[in-house]
């Protein structure tokens, strides 16, 4: 008999006009929530979320609105994802989550957790500011304006994933098939709100100071280098930085055993507090 994929989730409806596709796994506290980057969707977090299910803690995962199978907004905004996330959050009763982020999700939960009680925050590949690299703004332009349709052409698609990393292994394989670059529009336009962004011109104080933090970048990821991570980590009381050997930004698939190692570890030391 097959067996169901707890990724395939359901579609869940937050408020009018807002619907997002949401997977929920319960189990132990604290919940790990998953929060994926620009232009991906839940499945790109598979490797974390099945090892959590196999931990047995509880695991949530979504599309963000205007990526995967979610709803669009007509116009996006920070305070918007957060709204969404307080949401789904409170119908599935989960507080003070461990926060999993992936590069632009990284300013999702860094906002979130400075409003609400988190256990910890696992930030990959993304941080506070400076997050669009010179070549971005007019390259995702191109995209969002009518470039995305070159995507339509498996050749193309095909190219972007070995530029986008150098490793190739079955979770990379499955990691690209289940997460194509889009054809909408939509992802593309949801990135503009993360352009300029700058978490310490907005606070003063990043995180309650007994919020462990941990800061993962991979070696070879040349848009949020080791150094980067390294001063991000410093910024937090009880910050540390894992820089992990041949790896990229998609180090979550890259290297999904030194990953989830690390994720363990942190519910660990929560767990023990």
């Amino acid at each position: 008999m097959m067996l169901s994929d707890a990724l395939a989730g359901q579609a869940v409806q937050l408020r009018q006009g807002v619907v997002l596709q949401v997977s929920h796994s319960p189990g132990c506290s604290p919940a790990l929530v998953f929060l994926h980057g620009g232009l991906g969707n839940r499945f790109n977090w598979r490797s974390q979320y099945e090892f959590a299910q196999a931990q047995g803690w509880e695991a949530l995962a979504y599309d963000l609105a205007g990526h995967g199978q979610s709803s669009a907004y007509r116009r996006y905004s920070l305070g918007r994802h957060q709204r969404d996330l307080s949401l789904l959050l409170q119908r599935f009763d989960i507080r003070a989550p461990v926060l999993c982020c992936h590069s632009y999700g990284v300013p999702l939960g860094l906002e979130w957790a400075h409003r609400h009680s988190v256990s910890a925050l696992i930030v990959i590949g993304g941080g506070t500011h400076d997050l669009d690299p010179w070549w971005e703004v007019p390259l995702i332009k191109f995209l969002a304006w009518g470039g995305r349709y070159l995507y339509y052409l498996p050749s193309v698609q095909k190219l972007t994933n070995r530029l986008s990393s150098p490793y190739h292994h079955s979770v990379m394989e499955r990691f690209f098939a289940e997460s194509p670059l889009p054809t909408q529009r939509a992802p593309y336009t949801a990135l503009q709100i993360f352009w300029g962004y700058n978490f310490f011109r907005r606070h003063l104080e990043p995180l309650n100071s007994q919020v462990p933090v941990l800061v993962i970048s991979g070696d070879q990821d040349p848009m949020f280098m080791p150094a980067m991570g390294a001063s991000l980590a410093s910024l937090f009381p009880q910050g540390k930085h894992l820089n992990v050997a041949n790896a990229g930004h998609l180090v979550m698939a890259e290297q999904p055993e030194i990953i989830n190692q690390a994720i363990a570890e942190v519910v660990q030391s929560v767990v023990k507090v």
